[in-house]
């Protein structure tokens, strides 16, 4: 399974900081009711066994949904998963050893937030790139900001999809207009809301609107 844009329009990265009594697995699949597009699992704190167990079972999941899944940051876990593909940082594995590991037809994201980053990721085979912090987070505590601007520079300089990550939410989305993204990475916009299926429904067409303006 390869990336295309439209996976990128709405993707949720998981966190468990919001599960108050539920799964995380009956969270994912409210997110992708309300129509997520990929999934990202991103797990900082849990234990190599249960992350393996977790990763198995929301891949199923993903794929009942016809929807990519992707690992955060361990290349082998989502070797050993059979993962769709995995997102890595500017400070974890570079993108050229990650494909030797996933071979050929997974896919890879690499964070960046200069057109520098950008182009050197796109040029060690990077599917898409996620952009950030655009605005505010509390998720990441060592994003740093990138501006309107360099968003909208890191578009045009790559011909791999983007998607604008960090602080996004229902009521500012719309300021990410005419940057060039194909769509937005979200955590505490789907995960932190009391109601999931619904929020991602909401991003989601707030998200589209922005994009075809």
């Amino acid at each position: 399974m390869k990336c295309a844009e439209e996976n990128l329009l709405l993707y949720a990265v998981t966190d468990r900081s919001w599960l108050h009594g539920e799964t995380l697995y009956d969270q994912v699949e409210k997110a992708l009711k309300g129509g997520a597009t990929m999934i990202q699992l991103r797990e900082k704190k849990l234990d190599r066994e249960h992350f393996i167990e977790e990763a198995r079972e929301i891949k199923e999941l993903c794929h009942r949904y016809h929807v990519p899944f992707i690992v955060n940051d361990d290349v082998d876990i989502a070797v050993l998963v059979d993962a769709d593909g995995v997102h890595v940082g500017q400070s974890d594995m570079e993108a050229l050893e990650v494909r030797s590991k996933l071979g050929p037809d997974k896919i890879i994201g690499v964070s960046a937030g200069t057109v520098e980053e950008a182009l050197t990721a796109q040029k060690h085979g990077a599917d898409y790139l996620g952009v950030g912090a655009v605005f505010p987070t509390s998720s990441k505590d060592d994003a740093d900001a990138v501006s309107y601007d360099t968003l909208k520079a890191i578009c045009k300089a790559v011909d791999i999809p983007v998607c604008a990550i960090g602080g996004i939410s229902v009521s500012n989305v719309e300021k990410l207009s005419g940057s060039g993204i194909c769509g937005v990475a979200v955590i505490s916009a789907i995960f932190a809301q009391p109601d999931i299926e619904k929020a991602a429904a909401q991003l989601k067409i707030k998200t589209e609107e922005a994009i075809r303006k």
